[in-house]
């Protein structure tokens, strides 16, 4: 596990001594991520950097790595079937150096060029330089669990693992793109490949990309997640998620490092915990939560993981903590993500940092198994389409007349809404009247379905779940969840994997058929059914909670003053109708409204607003001060 830069120029002859400081400054911001080793390769043509984070291979994981002094390879990530692939190119003919991963990845390169990809189970950002051909190939993994950022000019090519080592290249000159801003007052998140630094991108999940030397970089398509529902026998179904789950987690958990894992109480959780406890029955499981009555799931990930026989250790998470942090969570982040649920995933990191490198979690299994409780709105709402059109028309207009708060109205309006204008994904923050009294510069053409379009037009054949799980899988998972989990573990050098986001386990999931996950009364419904006998009972048919986060109470008390401070403050009156947030917060704090996902939203881009535009120095003073912490744990 890594991180790791790329610099590729048509002048490296000018001023050749800056552009290597520039390079080992770039891989220096990026310490966090691999605090135990350091390397660098320097040609005529390229420049690469790489911090390395010690899981494997000891003795051999050093990179950029060679492969006969042809192609050169910085990887950030983990395969977990490269001794199987390896196997296989020894029996070609193929050797090896080393008992890495890595060496596997560049081999197999040279042996099928881009076709790699399709060969490799894990998780994984990479580039290759073939020193012959002046020519970068690089890949992301299937689902996006590790990121990729690039910057592209006629003469220059930039790429990291996290955006701020770009942003140190162009020296924290940037400009803010107002379309990916409109979409993150939406979203919560910028969706990808956008970013809200118009000159930067990223590469999207299941794709590749080839550069040569002064040419275009030419990006390709290699997977993309659907469902396929394929009409098979129940027992049949549920012998193979035990099978292929069993099989990831098993797998995940190859490591010369200790190994812990997230304990939320939840099945996603428990289930990874229980079959990993059959492998290593010593795991320790981590879990946060708060002092407020309700916003906890402490007791009960102890009382699962008394049943599981695992040690459990616990981090309860304070108000004033979380302001003091606040900061450095979003210089983290790189893009803002006003997801709450990443608070208290920062702070159990921490804690479990201390115990362990490595721990195994529970992202994925909602979007692949029907897992989120709005997945059972199809249901809902069927009743519906037994009117005609003109009659939902014609309700939905009413409906939209009655005051907010009105008892039916929220349910009419969804009933009344075609799915395509309703869903967008896990959260939806802003609408489009409440964005144009916010910005300053609204643009309606900007509206949130410019995102999610294309989507739903590859996707008429499938039910309505499995249009929600799909909408969620190509937003909501990469552009929230795995963002969150990635930025937030590697703060503290800390390498998260993720089983349920195996291939191999996608290919199960995607055949199921809808009314197998979802039912009327149940998400999940096979998935449960599968982890009965291997999870506690008690565990089975628990409400989900998901990281709750006191903020809607906070932002009326203990955080009100520094909420208010903020907006106040924050250099963004070009950007923002200042009053209008206010008033927000004012019918918030009176308890008029729950205002709070929306202002928290914008507190977040405000402080990433501070951090990354206003002070860009403080970003640079951030980053040295992550190094010497970073350095501790060497």
């Amino acid at each position: 596990m890594c991180g790791f830069i790329g610099f590729m120029s048509t002048n490296f002859n000018e001023n050749p001594h800056e552009k290597k400081l520039t390079t080992m400054d770039m891989t220096s911001m990026i310490t966090h991520r691999g605090p135990d080793d350091v390397g660098y390769y320097f040609d005529d043509h390229i420049h690469l950097g790489f911090r390395r984070l010690s899981i494997i291979d000891v003795e051999s994981g050093s990179q950029p790595q060679s492969y006969e002094d042809r192609y050169w390879i910085t990887f950030n990530g983990e395969i977990y079937n490269y001794l199987e692939l390896k196997q296989s190119l020894m029996k070609k003919g193929y050797t090896f150096n080393t008992d890495s991963d890595t060496e596997v990845i560049v081999a197999l390169y040279s042996h099928i060029g881009e076709r790699v990809v399709n060969e490799l189970r894990g998780m994984f950002s990479f580039i290759i330089w073939d020193k012959e051909k002046k020519e970068l190939f690089g890949a992301r993994d299937h689902f996006g669990i590790k990121p990729f950022f690039y910057y592209e000019t006629q003469s220059d090519f930039y790429c990291s693992s996290e955006k701020k080592s770009i942003l140190l290249a162009l020296k924290g000159e940037s400009i803010i793109d107002m379309e990916s801003l409109h979409h993150y007052l939406t979203y919560q998140y910028v969706p990808e490949p956008s970013t809200l630094s118009i000159e930067i991108s990223r590469l999207e999940p299941g794709s590749f990309f080839t550069k040569k030397l002064g040419c275009p970089m030419k990006i390709q398509s290699y997977f993309k997640p659907t469902f396929c529902p394929i009409d098979k026998p129940f027992g049949q179904e549920v012998k193979k998620i035990q099978d292929v789950l069993r099989d990831s987690v098993d797998m995940h958990l190859r490591s010369d490092v200790p190994v812990g894992a997230f304990l939320s109480g939840g099945i996603d959780s428990s289930s990874i915990v229980a079959l990993a406890s059959k492998v290593h029955p010593k795991i320790k499981t981590f879990t946060v939560g708060f002092e407020r009555e309700g916003f906890s799931e402490i007791e009960l990930a102890q009382q699962t993981a008394y049943e599981l026989d695992v040690e459990n250790i616990h981090y309860v998470v304070k108000p004033e903590e979380l302001i003091k942090e606040l900061p450095k969570i979003v210089w983290h982040l790189d893009e803002p993500v006003a997801d709450p649920a990443l608070v208290p995933l920062y702070f159990i990191a921490r804690e479990a940092r201390k115990h362990v490198k490595v721990v195994l979690s529970g992202e994925g299994a909602d979007e692949l198994f029907g897992g989120y409780n709005i997945y059972q709105e199809p249901h809902a709402l069927k009743y519906f389409n037994y009117f005609p059109r003109s009659m939902r028309k014609s309700w939905n207009v009413m409906a939209s007349m009655l005051p907010e708060g009105t008892k039916g109205k929220s349910y009419i309006e969804r009933g009344t809404t075609n799915l395509e204008s309703r869903y967008i994904g896990n959260a939806k923050i802003f609408n489009e009247s409440e964005k144009e009294q916010l910005l300053k510069n609204y643009h309606d053409e900007w509206d949130f379905k410019t995102v999610t379009k294309d989507y739903y037009q590859s996707i008429r054949h499938l039910h309505d779940v499995q249009k929600m799980q799909f909408i969620d899988l190509h937003t909501w998972l990469r552009g929230d969840i795995l963002v969150k989990a990635d930025r937030m573990t590697m703060a503290h050098s800390l390498e998260l994997r993720v089983p349920f986001l195996d291939k191999e386990v996608y290919k199960v999931a995607s055949q199921l058929k809808s009314s197998l996950t979802v039912t009327n009364q149940q998400t999940k419904y096979i998935f449960r059914k599968a982890m009965e006998g291997i999870i506690p009972y008690s565990v089975l048919n628990r409400k989900k909670l998901g990281f709750p986060v006191p903020i809607r109470h906070w932002l009326q008390n203990e955080l009100f003053d520094w909420a208010y401070q903020l907006i106040i403050e924050s250099r963004t009156n070009h950007l923002f109708e200042k009053n209008f947030l206010l008033f927000l917060l004012s019918e918030h704090q009176r308890g008029f409204r729950d205002h709070s996902r929306k202002i928290w939203t914008v507190l977040i881009f405000m402080i990433w607003h501070q951090v990354y535009i206003e002070e860009p120095h403080q970003f640079k003073n951030l980053a040295i001060e992550k190094q010497e912490n970073a350095l501790s744990f060497v």
